[in-house]
């Protein structure tokens, strides 16, 4: 039996290809689904089955094209009604992969169809087990999601379920079994992910807080839902697209590789209400961008912003990319639902200034010059950083305007005097430099390098959490 992880940093997102005797097994594929074909091609395998721990919230899973690119079967765990073909696991069923077994475990309590999936080796031993979001190294998933959909599932319910599933499935497991998550640190599925990706179960009953074995079910659904952060506005829409179904991966990337020349580009954005979003490194786009365009940098956590600051994910979008990033930008949208990409500026912004079409810049101070500024004068910041991270330490009198709430908040932020923006190195203040630009504003100046930059000079900073705080 063969067990590898695939794991895609920017989503924090872990696959996993299982391989015994020819046949393969796919569990919680990402939206492009060739890399998988190409790794049982490797090992002369067919893909016979595609399985899925529940309904995804964070990204949009490649199920459909896989099965459909070679014939494999989709499977769920119990209670799930998906809206394609696909078998529905029952409880402690069993599936051969080769001369390998997987069960599956129905464990709701993130998701009410919430399944773990046994791996059992071709010597009858158990290997491993694949949680999806029921068990991640250190956590457990949130029980808040599924309310986003279905009203009645409340998240101190599924909290509930969730001690039972953890306390009567999975802790009397054996402690030497992998336990293998479908995300790491920096996923919004839980709130104190490990930076480890795989453990062994015998060290998380010992080290993850909620496998205390003395825990009561109520002390175990005030620590899970406690801290709890909002979930970003395009999970249940992901949801949705992961039971409901959706376009084939190749008809949008066909649909989005569409070269378009400076007029032809500007010709479309001003004959459609398509959004320009500028997939530029914040250096770039600083120095130089199309007016009304949104720099969102692929450098990043590219897909999570997208989710977090475009709410339609039917918007139709206009793409401004590093020349030879075409593709992949369109991929990383479509991973998280936003799969109406209409074309991209060919030869990127270049070919735009080259013509002489009038662009914008977004004016930039060092944090040395902003040291400076802010000992000679009476200074208006706005620090665009989470909440947690500004109380933790911040400067003297700035406000927190959070980025992923900057546009509920744009009243607060002032058009007749000069003010200041700054995150923690730069990505998130540039992304709400240009969503300023955008909606009118141009008095303020961007810190290269953020709060990280700024905390190695000498200006005061303070731990604690002033008034100014918005959010």
């Amino acid at each position: 039996m063969k067990i590898e992880q695939i794991y895609t940093g920017c989503l924090a997102h872990a696959a996993y290809y299982l391989e015994s005797n020819g046949e393969a097994a796919i569990f919680d594929p990402l939206r492009e689904v060739q890399p998988y074909i190409n790794r049982a091609e490797k090992d002369n395998a067919k893909i016979k089955y595609v399985f899925e721990t529940h309904f995804h919230a964070d990204f949009v899973s490649g199920h459909l094209d896989l099965a459909k690119k070679t014939g494999a079967t989709i499977v769920y765990g119990p209670t799930a009604k998906p809206a394609f073909e696909a078998t529905i696991a029952e409880d402690n069923q069993i599936f051969a992969v080769g001369t390998c077994k997987v069960k599956a475990i129905h464990t709701p309590g993130h998701t009410m169809e919430s399944t773990t999936y046994l791996l059992i080796d071709e010597n009858g031993k158990e290997h491993g087990l694949i949680t999806g979001d029921t068990l991640f190294i250190g956590d457990v998933g949130r029980p808040d999601l599924a309310q986003h959909v279905i009203a009645d599932l409340t998240e101190e319910k599924l909290a509930g379920h969730l001690f039972d599933s953890l306390r009567n499935k999975i802790m009397p497991l054996s402690d030497d079994l992998i336990v293998y998550p479908n995300h790491g640190a920096g996923s919004a599925c839980g709130k104190m992910m490990s930076k480890e990706t795989t453990d062994t179960l015998g060290n998380q009953k010992l080290f993850n807080y909620a496998l205390r074995p003395d825990m009561t079910k109520d002390e175990f659904i005030k620590a899970v839902l406690t801290g709890l952060t909002a979930p970003p506005a395009y999970f249940p829409k992901n949801v949705l697209m992961n039971i409901r179904g959706y376009e084939s991966m190749d008809t949008v990337i066909e649909r989005g590789e569409k070269a378009l020349s400076p007029t032809e580009f500007e010709v479309v954005a001003n004959e459609t209400d398509a959004l320009i979003l500028d997939s530029r490194q914040t250096d770039d786009f600083a120095a130089g961008f199309i007016p009304n365009s949104i720099n969102i940098g692929l450098d990043s956590n590219f897909a999570m912003w997208v989710g977090e600051l475009i709410p339609d994910i039917k918007q139709e979008i206009l793409l401004v990319t590093d020349e030879g990033k075409e593709e992949e930008t369109i991929t990383r949208l479509a991973r998280v639902g936003y799969d109406h990409a209409i074309g991209f500026l060919e030869g990127g912004f270049a070919s735009w200034k080259a013509t002489g079409k009038d662009f914008e810049t977004v004016d930039r101070i060092s944090a040395e010059e902003f040291a400076q500024k802010y000992a000679n004068e009476q200074l208006l910041v706005f620090d665009v950083r989470k909440k947690s991270e500004y109380g933790s330490e911040h400067i003297i009198n700035a406000v927190n305007i959070p980025l992923n709430a900057i546009n509920e908040h744009l009243a607060e932020i002032p058009k007749d005097k000069p003010f200041i923006l700054h995150c923690a190195g730069g990505y998130r203040s540039m992304i709400a430099a240009s969503i300023l630009k955008q909606r009118g504003w141009d008095n303020f100046v961007d810190v290269k390098g953020g709060f990280a930059a700024i905390v190695k000079t000498e200006v005061p900073k303070t731990e604690y959490v002033c008034p100014t705080t918005l959010l």
